[in-house]
């Protein structure tokens, strides 16, 4: 069951991200900043937590989620480390994902042959 709702809410986040690409005038970039600022928002409120526990992947996968982590860094860091954990907490939290995103995107280059759209 727990993957069904993973499909579910993972799959309702991308049909309301498509939406608002067909229906709308926001670029893909402005798009992904909306989810990234509602992903922290949420954990701000305290909302997403319970959220994410009820639907696993199918919250903490797509951008939310990674809006949420970057929150939960910097609220961890500033804890611990007062004002500079503001500057710290992001980086800290997010580093291993952002790390396998640029060298899975380095590897993928090499086998694709990606180009320039002029």
């Amino acid at each position: 069951m727990d993957y069904l709702i993973a499909f579910l809410i993972g799959g309702a986040i991308c049909g309301l991200v498509q939406i608002l690409m067909d229906k709308t005038k926001l670029m893909p970039g402005r798009i992904m900043v909306i989810l990234v600022c509602l992903g922290a928002l949420l954990g701000i409120f305290g909302i997403y937590e319970p959220f994410s526990k009820w639907a696993g992947a199918g919250a903490t996968v797509p951008l939310v989620g990674f809006g949420n982590v970057l929150f939960q860094g910097v609220k961890d860091a500033i804890d611990k480390k007062g004002f500079l954990g503001l500057f710290e907490g992001g980086f800290t939290a997010s580093a291993v994902g952002i790390s396998a995103a640029l060298v899975i995107s380095y590897i993928a280059s090499w086998i694709f042959k990606p180009k320039m759209k002029v």
